[in-house]
């Protein structure tokens, strides 16, 4: 009987149970690192969003805003921001007592003051493009019908009411609706005869001074060869002269007809008067375009933000690369991105392959890996020094001793241009291509090769015929990394290759038609001149993100093609070896 009491106390007794530590579950960590993965989705996509939406905007046309302060000046503009914010005690004292009154009214009642941003334009009239007018500034304000947003070849916008059309001097039409009529009739005329003489200029007298050019240096050649003094020299500069005089001839001519298109669109001119009440005669040819802004319907909103597109496409930059288009810079980024394409994956591939296929393992390869995965993380900037340093200074300086001396002492290839800035990048992202590669190469079974080798094939020929073509969609990922990497690249072009303006193009048809030697426009480093370098950052500001979009797309297409190419190879290669 006494016993029952303590075995009923033992059977009573529970075992503890051994706590665990939290991190020995596995669901918190999934939380934990699927918060995080779903954390940086939405930064990307955020940005992405913003970079979407902020860079379709930019060429929508917006409505014209005029208003009067208290003391009758009146201001029209586009409103390009609207914020509230608190404004210095000694703004406010520098008010007249009315004005100075209704600011501190509202700031007691509200806390804050709102205040707007106008581009004002008017450039060569205020000094200024953008203009911020608090509200307590604003006595009125009305979108008045006949505001007229001018787009000009200089000077940037302008905006005014048309009040007359001038041909020769002589009024032809007045008030804003006969003077609007009037230059919708002529202007497109005129536009047209202006781009004849664009092309004259920037095309036909070009390529006859690149030809004159080219026939000096012909005579210099000889002349460094036999002598100035040897019977050839004397020949070639008899040949010259009798080119040159024709060619100069070709010149007279076209600037003739170049002065002649000059003197007619010179004769039409609308003259504008501002909201402020100054009157400024604009020609016809430096109009790029003209709407009166707050009469556009639907229909003619969506013909000018096309407009604005295909000259964002297809124009060169004007007014320091802050309004135009970036079609150089379109053509110069593509070009550049293939190039390096094409000199990185061969490099790449073979130097995998030795490590892989032929090397034996030992300390020298171990260090060459290491050496390779540390390339991977050295800065973009020293690849820019390096470039610089050796393929513009060495290479392309001796590259102009052999073959160009008669160019000399203007460099050629001893300065930066499109092939050094492609070789640069290609030392950058061959790293990017020979990981991959490896580890596709790495992944081929190896019964494979043994099989191949049972058959009496060669190492050579299994490679080509098995290894690779199993390897291709790892060869054609390193590609693909590669191609991302070097397109948004802008640190190491600063210093090899990219200009902030680059008239001429690296291919035209002027033999040999194509022109590694010239510096380009890029993409990436017209971003970071619009950002940082711009006289005028405000009106930068949406090209900024315009130019951004376009990059991130021109990347999403390169990519796609690349994807593209990898599925269409391995389909060939795996039938060619089934």
């Amino acid at each position: 009987m006494t016993d029952e009491p303590a075995q009923s106390g033992r059977a009573r007794r529970r075992p503890t149970a051994r706590r665990t530590s939290l991190f020995a579950h596995g669901e918190p960590m999934v939380w934990l690192t699927g918060g995080s993965l779903a954390i940086a989705l939405l930064m990307i996509a955020g940005l992405l969003t913003l970079i979407v939406v902020r860079g379709m905007a930019t060429f929508w046309p917006g409505p014209l805003v005029r208003v009067v302060d208290p003391e009758g000046q009146a201001r029209m503009g586009e409103v390009t921001a609207d914020e509230q914010y608190v404004p210095e005690e000694s703004v406010l004292d520098a008010l007249p007592p009315a004005e100075a009154e209704r600011a501190r009214s509202e700031l007691a009642r509200e806390g804050t003051v709102r205040r707007r941003l106008f581009r004002t334009g008017n450039f060569d009239l205020s000094g200024q493009h953008f203009e911020w007018i608090p509200q307590f500034e604003v006595a009125s304000e009305d979108a008045p019908a006949w505001g007229v947003v001018v787009e000009r070849l200089a000077w940037g916008r302008f905006y005014g009411t048309p009040q007359r059309f001038e041909l020769d001097g002589e009024v032809v039409a007045e008030g804003p609706e006969a003077t609007w009529a009037a230059y919708g009739t002529h202007h497109e005329t005129v536009r047209d005869r202006w781009r004849r003489q664009r092309e004259i200029e920037t095309h036909e007298v070009s390529k006859i001074n690149k030809l004159l050019e080219r026939g000096r240096l012909a005579v210099r050649r000889v002349q460094l060869d036999h002598g100035a003094e040897s019977p050839q020299a004397a020949e070639a500069q008899r040949a010259y002269e009798a080119d040159e005089a024709e060619l100069r001839g070709q010149l007279e001519g076209l600037g003739a007809e170049i002065d002649s298109i000059r003197s007619v669109n010179d004769r039409y001119q609308i003259v504008f008067t501002t909201a402020g009440g100054q009157e400024k005669a604009i020609g016809l040819a430096d109009i790029v375009r003209a709407y009166p802004a707050n009469q556009l319907e639907l229909t003619d909103k969506l013909g000018v933000y096309a407009s604005r597109t295909a000259e964002f496409l297809l124009d060169e930059p004007r007014e320091a690369n802050s309004e135009g288009g970036v079609f150089p810079a379109i053509f110069g980024t593509v070009l550049m991105t293939l190039l390096m394409s094409i000199i990185v994956v061969p490099f790449g591939v073979v130097a995998a392959l030795y490590l892989r296929e032929y090397a034996r393992p030992g300390l020298i390869v171990s260090t060459v890996r290491i050496a390779i995965n540390n390339l991977a993380g050295v800065p973009s900037i020293v690849f820019g020094v390096f470039g610089l340093g050796f393929f513009c200074y060495i290479v392309g300086s001796n590259i102009d001793e052999l073959l160009f001396s008669e160019r000399l002492p203007n460099p050629t290839y001893g300065k930066s241009g499109l092939l050094w800035a492609s070789l640069t990048l290609a030392l950058l992202t061959l790293p990017v291509v020979i990981v991959p590669t490896e580890e596709a190469l790495a992944a081929v079974p190896g019964s494979m090769r043994e099989g191949s080798y049972a058959c009496g094939a060669t190492k050579w020929q299994t490679i080509r015929r098995i290894v690779l073509p199993r390897a291709l969609p790892g060869i054609m990922t390193g590609l693909i990394l590669a191609l991302a990497r070097g397109a948004g690249e802008v640190a190491p072009l600063m210093l090899v290759g990219a200009v902030k303006l680059a008239p001429e193009l690296a291919i035209d048809g002027v033999a040999p038609f194509i022109h590694p030697e010239r510096s380009f426009m890029h993409l990436g480093f017209h971003i970071f001149d619009l950002g940082f370098k711009s006289q005028n950052s405000e009106a930068a500001k949406p090209m900024v993100f315009t130019t951004t979009l376009l990059l991130i797309a021109i990347v999403v297409l390169l990519n796609v093609a690349a994807f593209w190419l990898r599925a269409r190879l391995r389909r060939q290669f795996e039938g060619s070896s089934a």
